[in-house]
């Protein structure tokens, strides 16, 4: 009897000791592919060696329309992720999805995590904060858009790697020059086109996407991105397509391998491509800022942020929260910040990891990794510089891109398409205020 009372009390206690010690699954659910997906592994893995509470669980979950879809749903359908990376432009549908995420300021203080947003690089903290300086999600892979250059071309067609173009028509005479030392099907490209030719556009001229600071001051905002620059620009790309000097690369950056593999000399992209180009390109390779009209009063302004933050969905346990705040301390650690931007090309999120770069002279031999911070921080912020925040902003970004792909295959000229893309635009933002309203 003794024997089996022993036996019994010793396992209960063993069962009570495991059930203490087990891990709990924070689920993170993200977009990364290539050279960067093996720096989310990384970081997950470094996160789980370094404690034995929490065990972070990254999926790849398609791109990144995909992962919020899947994300908005899996919530819907009561088995969403701890931690969904969502890129910058859905910032406003997250917003609006009230009850689906809990907000970054919010978990921080309930888990009694150390957090102080001005920690971080005001360019992408102001992108996902209210107007009182709440951060709604964590800051992760931030980047902004530059120039990759070929140097090993540029040489060929008798350009000067080291001095690149900079300004629109000095790209388009440099991409005919390419064109005719070899690059038939392609002088220059780009990807994510309208976050280049519209998004970035804009604000590195300090011309407005939209009313109300981009939608920054409202959601009532109206589309104004049809002005004579933005036409003139499209126009441009418009005629130089039909001789390949420029030629278009698609919607997304599916077309970024045409820099890698050789075939476009000159492309504009992600500065967090660089993980890929150091990977892949074989040949000597550099990157500039994007270029601007000379012609328009106080160009270049400052560039926006790309990339994509970290929700915290709602719904979970108090102590799968500690798990998150946890994670989310340990990301900010100055160190790991300057370890990722090394590896990725995505930008430090902390003042005090961009200053340590900085002081250690890193910049001086990898001049690359700096362009994008150089860009972001080149004017303070205007009302058409700090950002944007539209609803619907994955579908408003394919709309867009179906007006400017009508005007490159002829069916319209730039003005039509430009005009259609902001009237249709509206349509849908209406349509997302009365969602939002609801």
């Amino acid at each position: 009897m003794s024997i089996r009372k022993f036996t019994f009390a010793a396992a209960a206690s063993l069962l009570l000791t495991t059930a203490a010690h087990a891990q709990l699954e924070i689920q993170w659910w993200h977009a990364m592919t290539g050279a960067n997906n093996d720096v989310i592994v990384k970081l997950a893995n470094e996160f789980n060696e370094s404690q034995k509470d929490y065990k972070v669980v990254p999926t790849y979950k398609g791109s990144y329309p995909d992962t919020m879809n899947a994300g908005i749903a899996a919530f819907r359908a009561g088995n969403a992720p701890h931690i969904m990376q969502v890129f910058e432009v859905g910032t406003a549908t997250m917003m609006a999805a009230i009850g689906a995420v809990k907000p970054v300021h919010v978990l921080m203080k309930e888990a009694g995590e150390k957090f102080d947003p001005q920690a971080y690089l005001s360019a992408i903290t102001g992108y996902y904060s209210t107007a009182k300086g709440e951060m709604l999600s964590f800051p992760f892979n931030s980047s902004s858009m530059v120039m990759w250059i070929n140097n090993d071309s540029f040489k060929k067609a008798g350009l000067d790697p080291a001095k690149p173009p900079r300004t629109w028509p000095e790209v388009f005479e440099a991409a005919k020059k390419l064109k005719a030392a070899g690059h038939d099907a392609c002088g220059f490209s780009t990807a994510w086109v309208t976050w280049a030719h519209i998004e970035q556009f804009s604000a590195w001229h300090n011309v407005p996407i939209g009313t109300k600071a981009n939608g920054l001051g409202g959601f009532d905002t109206e589309l104004q991105f049809n002005s004579p620059l933005h036409v003139r620009h499209l126009q441009s790309l418009v005629d130089l397509q039909k001789d390949k000097t420029f030629d278009y690369s698609g919607r997304t950056n599916t077309g970024e391998g045409r820099f890698t593999s050789g075939e476009c000399p000159l492309f504009l992209t992600s500065s967090a491509f660089f993980g890929n180009v150091q990977r892949n390109a074989k040949f000597a390779w550099s990157n500039a800022p994007m270029p601007y009209y000379p012609d328009v009063k106080g160009a270049p302004q400052n560039s926006i942020i790309g990339g994509a933050s970290l929700w915290v969905m709602g719904g979970k346990k108090p102590d799968e929260y500690k798990g998150v705040a946890k994670f989310f301390a340990f990301l900010s650690d100055t160190d790991r910040q300057i370890a990722v931007h090394k590896a990725s090309g995505y930008l430090p999120i902390t003042k005090a990891a961009y200053e340590k770069n900085k002081a250690a002279g890193y910049y001086k031999d990898a001049p690359w990794l700096e362009t994008p911070l150089l860009e972001l921080t080149n004017k303070e912020p205007t009302e058409n510089s700090r950002g944007l925040r539209f609803g619907n902003m994955v579908q408003l970004r394919d709309m867009w891109s179906e007006e400017i792909e009508a005007a490159l295959a002829g069916k319209k000229s730039a003005k039509e398409a430009l005009d259609a893309a902001v009237s249709r635009g509206n349509a849908m933002l209406r349509q997302f205020e009365r969602q939002v309203s609801r």
